[in-house]
């Protein structure tokens, strides 16, 4: 499997601006700039995309691991923080609310480490990876 992304960019870093394109069709030509990246302008930027990628496959993994271990999850929700610093992404904290019935916390707590060091972005990203979790 394959997926790609385009981001066109034109003019400055500070004065210029882009837009994003994937393969799905989710983005299109979605802006991105300066200001939605380091103030608050409108649109989108590549933290908070990877912010999102990181929270979906994150609980995408923790859910199969779930599954294979006998549970069904009613909700895992997960929220992506990115800190960037320095020009460098520091770290990726996940927040994860989670339902699910039955669970001890300490299996629960075995199967979101392994969700944190194996979904396929964890792998990918070379930074600092926090997991905060609240069951039920």
């Amino acid at each position: 499997m394959k997926r790609k992304a385009t981001a066109v960019w034109q003019g400055t870093g500070k004065e210029g601006k882009g837009h994003l394109t994937t393969q799905s069709g989710v983005l299109d030509k979605t802006q991105y700039s300066f200001g939605s990246r380091f103030e608050e302008g409108k649109g989108t930027n590549p933290e908070e995309l990877i912010a999102a990628a990181h929270a979906g496959c994150f609980a995408m993994k923790l859910s199969f691991n779930l599954t294979g271990a006998g549970f069904d999850p009613e909700e895992l929700h997960v929220e992506g923080n990115i800190t960037l610093a320095d020009g460098a992404i520091s770290q990726s904290k996940l927040v994860l609310k989670a339902k699910v019935e039955g669970i001890s916390k300490e299996k629960f707590e075995e199967l979101v480490k392994d969700a944190e060091k194996n979904c396929p972005v964890s792998k990918l990203l070379n930074t600092e990876i926090v997991v905060e979790s609240t069951l039920n």
